[in-house]
């Protein structure tokens, strides 16, 4: 490790957090200090701050854009562009271009290609990822968020140690350091699921110049979450911990939603595991030893009814206001939201399926964008403010404050899903189809039983495919999946018959789709620039094209 000028050690020094001062109660809320976070109220504070705002609000104005918005809208959200569940037509952070794919084929035959220049995904990538683009560059800003949000874990821990606590200092200490640990494997998760390679930052306001694969990456992620495990393995509810826990998440999520109990949180933490395996090996490599790692993690993963963690958002927009989920920034007809409700989202809800009927308006003429900008977001339809009114059926979007949760790591419904997908992959059909039935009678889907009818193997794999993309909307999976399943590979099979909406207005059934996106992005220009990569180094760019 060697101290540098790195962009993200400044940026995360200069700006730790900015937030409402009720919210985080610190003496500096723009810039606390080793001084005032070393009472109890002050790493409480420095906890939640240092999570919810460094991490997902926290970047300086003038890296943001409130187009796409902060980190769940944007940085996420472009996983659901590329991912084919929204579409995007304006232009802010090249948002517009980052899901166009290769080419088109409609069904009369006929083909159109990217209109963009350049009209390569991995080209615009490589163009723009420039430094000078500063905030508009697309790749920077999940790698911009989470090494802050790392960052502000390694400040947490290096002050927790020092702190006097009032009563019960142990089950206290242990708890904030469980609560880093599990940031520090969520931040390297996120960064090794994407980029190419990273960096192991693991001392508050250092850099290291030496970067590493992704593999590399994704081994710390679980190594930070084993010593989250490790510590709650030592700690029961209640008391001094639900005192620290209530202080660390937000009062309105903890009002609405409460937080894991200690066994609960390590159920969280072998889903983000599995979710690690699952998401970052191309199915057709994944191994037997693998398949029994995902086995082993989702049986002790999180079940029906445990804590998990999600953000809420509230009128005052603390955190996260309501147009800062994609709860809210879908909802609504397609000429009037940001993020426009992609035909092949919708097109995997069976026919009957009463989430379709409570979550989507088919609008009376298909919204058609501008033609320069390709064909793939001309939608038909709107997500539904609140859904239909269909009782006991999951509502997908809202613009009101605290309707919807944004589930920010695993989910019980992910969490089944994974095993459902050993099972069916490791010979037992009818058990993986008996998950996914179960968790369309929690969705209200109200579809007839697939277990025990004689589904082949192929049928039960195209339907976990399609639950995934239904049951785990706006959870920032979908593009690791199209990745994983070869979907967007060069050369590959694309997605075959797609519905899509050509410049006319005409409803193609047919269609194919060649996406040809990069599976996984190259290291932003913007940390390049200031922190080059030093002896040793992994390669920073990927070798795809």
């Amino acid at each position: 490790m060697k101290y540098t000028k790195s962009f993200l050690a400044l940026l995360t020094i200069a700006g730790l957090f900015v937030a409402c001062r009720k919210e985080l109660d610190v003496q500096n809320p723009n810039l606390p200090t080793p001084e005032s976070a070393s009472t109890e109220t002050g790493i409480l504070a420095l906890g939640q701050g240092g999570v919810y705002i460094s991490g997902f609000k926290g970047l300086d104005e003038k890296f943001n854009d409130g187009v796409p918005g902060f980190f769940w809208t944007g940085a996420v959200g472009f996983h659901d562009i590329m991912g084919d569940v929204v579409g995007a037509e304006a232009a802010n952070w090249f948002m517009n271009q980052i899901g166009c794919p290769d080419e088109v084929v409609l069904d009369n035959n006929s083909v159109v290609t990217n209109p963009q220049n350049p009209n390569k995904q991995y080209e615009l990538l490589r163009g723009v990822n420039d430094n000078s683009n500063g905030g508009q560059n697309p790749t920077f800003h999940e790698w911009a968020n989470m090494y802050s949000l790392n960052n502000a874990c390694n400040n947490i821990l290096s002050i927790v140690e020092d702190v006097k606590f009032v009563q019960d200092a142990d089950v206290k200490k242990k708890t904030i350091q469980a609560w880093a640990y599990w940031w520090k494997g969520f931040a390297y998760a996120r960064i090794g699921s994407i980029y190419y390679a990273g960096l192991v930052n693991n001392e508050p306001n250092k850099a290291s110049n030496v970067f590493v694969t992704k593999e590399n990456i994704i081994n710390e992620s679980n190594a930070n979450l084993d010593k989250a495990a490790a510590l709650l393995g030592t700690l029961s509810g209640g008391g001094a911990y639900d005192k620290v826990m209530g202080s660390l998440v937000p009062d309105y999520i903890v009002t609405a939603s409460g937080f894991p109990s200690p066994s609960e949180w390590v159920k969280n933490i072998n889903t983000l595991k599995a979710r690690n395996i699952l998401v970052n090996t191309p199915l057709a490599s994944i191994s037997s030893a693998q398949w029994a790692s995902i086995k082993t993690l989702t049986d002790n993963g999180i079940a029906k009814g445990d804590k998990v963690f999600v953000g809420l958002s509230n009128d005052n927009g603390d955190i996260w206001a309501p147009l800062g989920l994609m709860a809210g920034k879908v909802t609504g007809t397609p000429g009037s939201v940001t993020y426009k409700v992609s035909e092949r989202f919708v097109q995997e809800f069976k026919t009957g399926d009463k989430r379709k009927e409570n979550n989507f308006d088919q609008e009376p003429a298909p919204w058609i964008g501008n033609s320069d900008r390709g064909t793939i977001f001309n939608t038909r339809w709107a997500l539904a403010n609140n859904g239909n009114g269909l009782a006991g059926v999951v509502v997908l979007g809202s613009r009101d404050a605290g309707a919807i949760s944004l589930y920010l790591a695993g989910s019980y419904e992910e969490n089944e899903l994974m095993k459902a997908e050993v099972k069916i992959y490791s010979g037992d059909v009818d058990g993986g189809l008996a998950i996914i039935d179960a968790i369309r009678n929690d969705q209200g889907a109200g579809l007839s039983a697939t277990s025990n009818t004689g589904l082949s193997a192929d049928a039960a794999k195209e339907e976990l495919r399609r639950e995934r993309r239904c049951a785990l909307a706006f959870r920032g999976v979908a593009f690791y999946d199209a990745r994983r399943w070869g979907v967007i590979e060069k050369g590959g099979p694309g997605r075959t018959g797609c519905v899509v909406v050509d410049a006319a207005g005409g409803i193609n059934t047919n269609a194919t789709i060649r996406y040809n996106f990069l599976d996984y992005w190259d290291v932003p220009a913007n940390e390049l620039a200031y922190n080059p990569a030093g002896a040793g180094s992994a390669p920073t760019e990927n070798p795809k094209r």
